[in-house]
């Protein structure tokens, strides 16, 4: 029998499709401080929203801390303390289309998903930097490869161009979206130089393809640790919301399309994301 995740439950509409904790932030007895990453990125973004006047904490979905039985779906016993590889289904979804614009090849999702015709990848990434995994890179269906420095016209076209090609063509019930800030300029990993305004267009085109396709996305925030990074996560929500490509209102007005139970139609959560969970 398939494992049964309590990880979902229903959003009501009055919250918005905002999924946080606090346990996300990264903390060691404050030495976190002295490290060049902003590993309290998250909740920055959270107080940014709050002094926005966009959310408040009761309008904002809690995450659920993952069981045993949940993290043994993507982990062998042996990894966590040991068993096989579980596969969790949830109603409603039979393809997903994973979006990876993270600055690094998305090595993770690509070797589990190696063979499963269910998951769509686009990863568009810096060919220079880690993991270069050449193996992982069979699973990727739509190959996006950037070369160092790589501004915001030419990334934005190909970002727009290649996000609608992979739609059309994986016609998915759900978009999985990684839409890491490593991309910005002057960050130590990723090699790119994309703005902070080009990186809330990025997401809003991305946004406005699952929009128009009538697709469900789930947002990620990934990876990007420049102390500048959490006000820019911020402003691109802003921006979405603006543009109402995300609202409170989503969650119903937009039923016709299926989607997993208990995620609106368009959703952000301010950490990682199982896939496994729903497939």
């Amino acid at each position: 029998m398939p494992h049964r995740t309590a990880l979902y439950h229903k959003v009501p509409p009055t919250c918005w499709p905002i999924v946080y904790s606090p346990d996300y932030n990264i903390t060691f007895m404050g030495l976190e401080k002295l490290h060049p990453f902003d590993a309290g990125k998250w909740g920055k973004v959270i107080n940014f929203l709050k002094e926005e006047k966009l959310i408040a904490d009761d309008l904002i979905v809690q995450a659920r801390e993952a069981t045993e039985e949940d993290l043994l779906v993507v982990h062998t016993r042996r990894y966590l303390n040991k068993l096989k590889f579980l596969f969790e289904r949830v109603e409603g979804v039979s393809k997903a289309t994973i979006i990876d614009l993270d600055a690094h090849q998305g090595n993770g999702h690509e070797r589990d998903f190696m063979d499963d015709h269910r998951v769509y990848i686009m990863d568009v990434y810096n060919r220079y930097i880690y993991p270069g995994d050449g193996f992982a890179k069979r699973a990727i269906k739509r190959k996006v490869e950037l070369d160092w420095g790589t501004e915001d016209t030419e990334y934005l076209q190909k970002v727009q161009t290649h996000v609608e090609g992979a739609l059309n063509e994986s016609r998915p019930d759900i978009i999985i979206y990684n839409a890491g800030t490593d991309i910005l300029d002057g960050d130590p990993l990723g090699g790119l130089a994309i703005s902070p305004q080009g990186i809330v267009k990025r997401d809003e085109a991305v946004f406005m393809a699952a929009r128009n396709h009538r697709i469900p996305i789930l947002m990620v925030t990934s990876g990007g640790y420049q102390k500048r990074t959490a006000r820019i996560i911020a402003d691109s929500i802003l921006n979405l919301h603006n543009l109402r490509l995300i609202d409170k209102e989503l969650a119903t007005s937009e039923a016709k399309n299926p989607k997993p139970p208990g995620l609106p139609s368009h959703c952000c959560v301010l950490e990682r994301f199982i896939l496994h969970e729903i497939l």
